[in-house]
Order: C-alpha cells, then structure tokens, then sequence
C-alpha cells in the first residue's frame, strides 16, 4: 500500500511539474526568438535549447523567378524536420521559415513587382509553410528601394509593393488558416536605417505583421563606431543606434509592442587611422588587412580574445557597449556582451517591446549571451 501511495503521489507531483513547466511557456512575456542558419547544412539541432527561445527563423529561402524556393531541398528538408522535432522539448517553440537575407535578396524587386507575381510569390513561400508544418513566414528583404548587396535589383516602386506583398502573403496565410484550423505567423526582420523607414510603408505594414524585428547591428559608417550600441558614443550623437532606430519605426507608426530589439551574437572589427579615444570616431581604413578576420562569435571572443593578444576590453558608458582596442594594430572590435544584454533587456521592459531576437544561434556555442538573456528575461 504504502509503494502504491509513494507512486501516486510520485505522479501526481510530476504531472504538477510538467504543468507548470506548461504554464510557464506560455506566460512567456518577451519574445525571444534565434536566426538559425541552414544555408551551412544540417542544423545541429541537439545544440540547441529550445526551452530558453520562443522562436526560430530558419535562414534561408531563396527567392528567384517570382517564387519562394529551397537551395538544397534534401538539407532543408531534413532541418524542417528536426527543428520541429525540438517541440518535443518546447511545445510553444514556432519554426519560421526567413526569406532573403544579405545575399538572398536580389530578385525580392522584381518578384513582387506586378500583382501576378506578388500573388506567386505568396503562394509559393505559404506552400513551403504549408508542406513542412512550420508556423510562419518571415521576409528579410535586404533592401526595398534601396542598394543592398552589389547586383540587387530595387526599383522605387519598391516601396508601395514592399505593401503589397505582405498583403498577398496576408491573404495566403488566411487561406491555411482556414485548412488547418490555426494561427500562422507574418513577420519582417527590417534594416535599422532612417533610409529603410523612408523607403517603406512601415504603419500600413505594421497593421499585418505579428513583428517587427529590427536589425540593430551591423552599424556603420565612414568613422570607427559600435555596430550594435543601445545608445550613441560621446561626440556621435547623430550616429546610429538601437534606441534611434527603435525610435524612427515608433514616429513611422510602428507599435512599441511589436518590436523586436536585435542583438548580435558575432562582433565587427575595423582599423582606426589613429589610437586617439581607442579608435572611436576616427577615420576608419578601409579594405584594411588588420582588421581582416579579427573577433568571430562571441564564445571565440570570450574565450580566446577579450584582454588577449594586445586586445583590451573597454565599456563605453555612453553607448552601452563594450569593445576591445588593440593601439599596436589601431583594430577596434564591437560586439555584444552579457552586460550590453542585460542593457538591452532593461531597454525593452522600459519600453514595452515585443521581446529581443538575434544573429546567428551558432555564433554563440556556448550559450554565453543565451544564457544572459534566459537569466534576465525571467
């Protein structure tokens, strides 16, 4: 009897466990949601802990001729597969396919640019969703109306079917809803530039979107400055930023509580012209070989760079950044760090966003910046 009553009770605080754990994700406030490359391969998805993410945007689909379309059908396939296999240990977690990014983006112009090949192009990235049982589409087109990588096609026009096609997409996503029974997502990972807001209908967008998530990194400019400050340096007021970024989609009619704030797992590195304030807002060399291939992820700085190899590691109280100068090879590297998280975090509480999100999960091995954000977001 007693060995009857020790396993009932066993179950019953099992069950109350599991029950929490349940009500805990879903009670989730923030968002925190991972890019995860499979343009590499298969994804290592047994490095990867669900339980501390929301969600993941798979990156990348193609886009080419007017439809959404697989690079590698069998590697992609296969980490549809696996990256839902991750609900197992997250039932809330949503995988979201990515289309475009930097190097995919150049046919997004000429794809949405008649009402026939919007409609295309909707019905085919809503298939890919549809055929793999993912939970959503996000567009990262890199840029509408605007240079992005050398050879993109953009057009201004781009800028009233940058709309559109979020419409068509809309309207797709409806229809699967109806089939399936369920809520799909649409958002858009979206440059972090004044040019971008000016180039694109962000409040009419908006209305559409579940998210916004705003690339805040990979700043830059013709001065050595942070690619992924909170706020600008001394002496750079006019400079990019997190927080002025997040300020003009907020002017343009974004909602506060849509927005994602990105943080970069990965760290950008440029020679300075001279040592004076470390490097910062200095004239900057560029196609520098010095800087060429210096940081990396942010479990390689923390491990094998910061306060190594004449590399010091400084925080910039007015930004909210740290950075590493090297004054021998004048190589000043910006990154993300545990305590740029926690400002980051502190950020969105104060100004009711969405939650955060950030480039790549495998730049971070270790969890170091995941781990922050689990800690914090709690």
């Amino acid at each position: 009897m007693k060995l009857r009553i020790c396993s009932f009770l066993l179950t019953l605080i099992a069950a109350a466990l599991l029950n929490s754990n349940a009500f805990a994700q879903k009670q989730k406030k923030y968002i925190v949601n991972a890019y995860v490359g499979g343009y590499r391969g298969l994804v290592k998805v047994d490095e990867i802990d669900a339980d501390k993410l929301t969600h993941i945007n798979y990156a990348f689909v193609d886009v080419k001729d007017s439809t959404a379309f697989l690079t590698n059908l069998k590697t992609d396939s296969t980490n549809f597969r696996l990256l839902n296999g991750l609900k197992k240990i997250n039932p809330d977690l949503k995988i979201v396919i990515s289309i475009g990014g930097w190097s995919w983006s150049e046919n997004f112009s000429d794809a949405v640019l008649t009402p026939s090949s919007r409609k295309l192009f909707a019905k085919t990235s809503v298939d890919i969703v549809r055929q793999y049982d993912l939970d959503g589409v996000d567009i990262d087109w890199e840029y509408p109306a605007m240079r992005g990588e050398e050879g993109n096609v953009y057009r201004p026009e781009d800028k009233q079917n940058f709309t559109l096609m979020f419409r068509e997409i809309c309207n797709e996503l409806d229809k699967l809803e109806a089939e399936k029974g369920r809520k799909y997502l649409l958002t858009a990972a979206v440059g972090g530039s004044k040019s971008f807001v000016n180039n694109t209908e962000m409040a009419e967008v908006a209305k559409m979107l579940d998210y916004i998530l705003i690339m805040t990194y990979d700043y830059g400019g013709k001065t050595v400055a942070h690619h992924t400050n909170l706020y600008p340096s001394k002496g750079m007021e006019n400079s990019s930023s997190a927080h002025k970024s997040v300020m003009d989609f907020m002017q343009a009619g974004v909602p506060a509580h849509k927005i994602g704030l990105g943080a970069a797992f990965y760290s950008r590195s440029r020679e300075a012209e001279s040592t004076q304030n470390n490097g910062i807002n200095q004239p900057q060399l560029t196609g520098s070989k010095a800087a060429a291939g210096q940081g990396g992820g942010y479990t390689k700085m923390k491990n094998e760079i910061i306060n190594k190899n004449g590399y010091k590691r400084y925080w910039d109280r007015h930004a909210k950044a740290p950075y590493l100068f090297n004054p021998d090879t004048k190589v000043f590297i910006s990154y993300d760090d545990e305590r740029s998280i926690r400002m980051k975090v502190r950020y969105i509480r104060k100004h009711k966003l969405a939650g955060i999100f950030f480039w790549e999960y495998f730049s971070d091995p270790q969890e170091y910046l995941l781990n922050e954000i689990d800690r914090v977001m709690k």
